[in-house]
């Protein structure tokens, strides 16, 4: 089967004859071609009792490689299996109108910031109002970039405990089953924050392409701003989950997804790829689209994110320095044993238990222990985590 790393090494060298990658995009490129082949080198796993022998190439571990997501998403879930609360949760999603796009392509690593604050103080502080829920809320958020494809189409996933802290009873109160704030309340409220903090941005000059000095540039910007305010900023939630277990599993699937994954992409040939895509503006059907090699590549790269960039992030009791105090005495309150984390484990019992993997045994005579003999060679310096 065709996947991403045989679109990039087949359609590399034609795309960067006619495209010019940041460092980002081509770090992200040399890693996708590079993973699980000699260029990052490996080892030898050599049986100590049939002496059998097998090669294992490393892994690049670049966040946007689709081979390498298993392992950091099974870690991730089994963490975040120790913080669920007993209470239904919601799923809500934030999205800004296309015309804003050009100022987020340009300005990534700002704008991300923008959307993802914007959007996580909208919550916050309308479950802290006491005519929503008056109570501190736990929120863990996902920037997603694209659509199905390929398009980009910048916004944030969010998973909502349906309750939340009073922190002056300090006591849990939780949301009604099907309700936690009205869309449309979500909406202008996000509207506000974000459109208030975009103006500051660019009346402090930090929006690249878009100066304050230059006429041309700062009436584009108005013209897009006023084309942002005649539209309603889309908010919408979806269906609570069944559990609490459910939920993680569910977030898993948005947490370490990539652009594209492999099992989409159908057909690879000299010139074009085809893939697979839900048309959602057609009830959701399944459809096929063939571009070019460059294009699929082009459209690809423009969800690369900014080196350093965060992309999940918790808020409320669900953050990280709120967690041993404000998370901890909720679970007490609703009397949950938290489950063990990830850091609990050995790698190795981490693989075993929860991936079904154990390196230490032999492929022939699975009851014996192999060991790893020798590296081949060292990994290439400049290919990293991304």
């Amino acid at each position: 089967m065709p996947n991403l790393q045989d679109i990039f090494v087949r359609f590399f060298e034609d795309y960067c004859q006619t495209h010019n990658p940041s460092y980002d995009q081509y770090k992200v490129m040399n890693a996708l071609m590079a993973c699980r082949t000699s260029k990052l080198g490996g080892h030898h796993n050599v049986c100590t009792n049939c002496g059998e022998t097998s090669i294992a190439y490393n892994s690049c571990r670049n966040r946007h490689c689709p081979l390498c997501q298993s392992f950091k998403r099974e870690k991730w879930r089994v963490d975040r299996n120790s913080e669920l609360l007993n209470v239904h949760y919601f799923h809500v999603v934030f999205t800004v109108p296309e015309e804003l796009n050009p100022i987020f392509f340009a300005n990534q690593a700002l704008m991300y910031n923008l959307i993802m604050k914007s959007a996580s103080k909208t919550l916050l502080s309308l479950a802290a109002d006491k005519k929503h829920l008056g109570a501190q809320i736990g929120l863990t958020g996902i920037l997603h970039t694209w659509g199905q494809t390929l398009s980009y189409h910048p916004h944030v996933h969010f998973i909502v405990p349906g309750g939340g802290l009073c922190t002056k009873t300090m006591r849990f109160k939780k949301t009604r089953k099907n309700y936690l704030i009205h869309v449309k309340i979500l909406s202008r409220v996000f509207k506000g924050i974000f459109m208030k903090a975009l103006k500051k941005l660019f009346y402090e000059g930090q929006l690249q392409g878009w100066n304050t000095n230059e006429c041309a540039s700062a009436l584009d910007f108005q013209n897009r701003i006023d084309a942002a305010y005649s539209k309603a900023f889309v908010v919408y939630a979806k269906e609570n989950f069944d559990s609490p277990t459910h939920v993680v599993n569910y977030l898993c699937q948005y947490t370490h997804r990539v652009a594209i994954s492999n099992h989409r992409i159908l057909k690879v040939t000299d010139d074009h790829v085809t893939f697979r895509y839900k048309d959602n503006k057609d009830s959701g059907k399944t459809k096929q689209m063939t571009l070019t090699g460059t294009e699929f590549i082009r459209r690809f790269l423009m969800h690369v994110l900014p080196s350093g960039f965060v992309k999940i992030r918790h808020y409320g009791i669900l953050a990280a320095r709120n967690r041993p105090t404000k998370l901890a005495h909720c679970q007490r309150i609703m009397k949950i044993i938290p489950s063990k984390k990830s850091s609990d484990y050995t790698a190795l019992e981490f693989l075993v238990k929860f991936m079904r993997l154990d390196f230490s045994r032999c492929s022939k005579c699975p009851l014996e222990p192999s060991n790893c003999d020798t590296v081949m060679q060292e990994a290439t310096p400049h290919i990293g985590a991304g």
